[in-house]
């Protein structure tokens, strides 16, 4: 594994699937090599805890790409004034002056100017807040590579709601789960005097149905649990039957 991703997955206390990482980098190269004529829109989605935030992190660093978080506040002012300071057209403490369509054609302007990457992280708030066409008015402005990351159901909604925007999605990737490689680098890197052994490991993959986060939560718990008891390492007969996070099998890996 590349050293750089293993000091941003440890850094943050997190790991993304590797497979997720990789896709990721699919996904800039096939933005950054469409061809003529070509969408620039991709849709990056999957399952609460699959680490999606991760790989868009890990992204960010390696390509320079511009990112942005949305949240259930977002408005369509709001949207272009956060886009403003993500693109440092504006004082990052002070909102930018214009109008809705000032702002918007700045942003467009800036992004058609630089090429980077522009990564929106939990888009799903766009649809929620019938913003998806102020982002289609600011990728039109511009013709940039624009990344949306979501949950599992953002592409049917897509789809589904705003046909003139779906048609303008190059590719759609959906996120993986982590497994037990990725399990035994988060483990190794969180707690490197604690070895976890691989049945353990196994175990927490399976009842996490693929989310990251019940990985590390449950990895803080049994290092936890080890420490009090005075533990030098654990296996899944030293664990037994004492209680871990489980993932609920019908919302698959929440």
């Amino acid at each position: 594994m590349n050293e750089n991703v293993v000091h941003l997955q440890s850094s943050l206390g997190q790991v993304a699937p590797l497979a997720n990482i990789g896709m990721m980098e699919d996904a800039i190269d096939r933005l950054k090599n469409r061809g003529p004529g070509d969408p620039g829109i991709v849709v990056f989605s999957g399952y609460s805890g699959y680490g999606k935030s991760m790989a868009a992190a890990w992204a960010k660093g390696r390509h320079r790409a511009y990112y942005l978080q949305l949240d259930d506040f977002v408005t369509k002012k709001g949207l272009l004034v956060n886009l403003c300071k993500t693109l440092s057209l504006c004082d990052p403490d002070k909102a930018p002056k214009g109008t809705t369509a000032e702002l918007a054609d700045k942003v467009g302007a800036e992004l058609a100017g630089s090429r980077r990457v522009l990564i929106i992280d939990e888009f799903d708030f766009a649809v929620d807040k019938n913003l998806v066409m102020s982002v289609f008015s600011i990728y039109e402005k511009s013709k940039a590579s624009i990344i949306l990351i979501g949950e599992e159901a953002l592409p049917g909604k897509l789809a589904a709601g705003w046909e003139k925007f779906s048609g303008r999605v190059l590719e759609t990737f959906y996120a993986s789960g982590i497994g037990l490689e990725d399990a035994q680098t988060l483990a190794r890197h969180k707690y490197p005097e604690f070895p976890f052994a691989e049945d353990l490991l196994a175990h927490l993959v399976e009842i996490a149905k693929g989310s990251v986060r019940r990985v590390n939560n449950n990895l803080a718990t049994i290092y936890n649990t080890g420490l009090s008891m005075g533990w030098e390492r654990c296996d899944a007969a030293m664990w037994g039957d004492r209680k871990l996070q489980q993932a609920d099998v019908k919302r698959r890996g929440a």
